[in-house]
């Protein structure tokens, strides 16, 4: 996924994702915060901050902050944000996660939330973050996951791609942890998550036009069994929701 469509459509609804309730909360995040709490990290490094609602939720674990992004009105958008909440201390800067202007283990704790999918090379990402981790340190990542069923996990992403175009792909659950592993993280937790989506706002926040949001639909509706599991589409109240998995994996560097 090229870095400039990524820029095109998250600089063009910046606003949408700051004021995103699926970003703003949820209890993958909640977990992260009370890990980051009990380990109270000094130094800690927020990648694809988006929104920057993940720097402000762990705001009050860890003293020093530096959210980034390769957005800049992204960036700009969530600065304003954690502002607007009284988080002045947090820094802010403009980098791709997957090439970091940092020198080795220079942070405590690295995170990086919703955003690895849309990351071109995500071991990259993952070998960077581990770079610039001191001793001890650990790498937090929220994402959304596919499915184990190789075809389901295609038309999973298939269906974001739809919605999204520069979204990359999600990965599977095991495929994270092999990363983490690859790259002398151990294991601390891997906890699984089923999170309920609008479907309206789902499409709102990038700004889908009325005949892809109809081929959504149909995708959501008619998918095969495993896909259709996946999604769990319902109406409630005459409106659609459905599902996507996420996980919250955390690694700690090893010697």
């Amino acid at each position: 996924m090229s870095n400039s469509l990524v820029q095109a459509q998250f600089g063009a609804h910046a606003a949408n994702y700051v004021a995103s309730a699926a970003h703003a909360a949820g209890e993958s995040l909640d977990h992260l915060r009370d890990w980051m709490a009990a380990r109270r990290p000094n130094r800690l490094l927020d990648l694809a901050t988006g929104g920057g609602h993940t720097a402000l939720a762990l705001g009050s674990a860890c003293p020093q902050v530096l959210a980034t992004d390769i957005t800049f009105p992204m960036l700009l958008a969530a600065r304003s944000f954690l502002h607007e909440h009284g988080a002045h201390a947090t820094k802010f800067a403009l980098h791709n996660a997957a090439q970091l202007p940092f020198s080795g283990a220079c942070f405590d704790a690295v995170t990086c939330r919703l955003a690895a999918h849309h990351f071109a090379a995500p071991d990259q990402f993952v070998s960077e973050s581990v770079r610039c981790l001191r001793k001890d340190g650990c790498l937090a990542v929220i994402d959304n996951v596919a499915p184990d069923n190789l075809a389901a996990a295609a038309l999973v992403n298939a269906f974001e791609k739809l919605r999204d175009p520069s979204h990359g792909r999600h990965q599977t659950a095991a495929h994270w942890e092999a990363m983490f592993a690859a790259h002398r993280l151990r294991v601390a937790l891997s906890q699984p998550y089923r999170k309920t989506l609008n479907f309206a706002d789902y499409c709102m926040r990038m700004s889908v036009p009325a005949h892809t949001r109809t081929q959504l639909i149909a995708l959501l509706l008619q998918a095969p069994a495993a896909v259709h599991s996946y999604f769990n589409p319902r109406t409630i109240d005459g409106a659609l929701w459905f599902d996507l998995h996420e996980i919250l994996i955390i690694g700690t560097l090893e010697e």
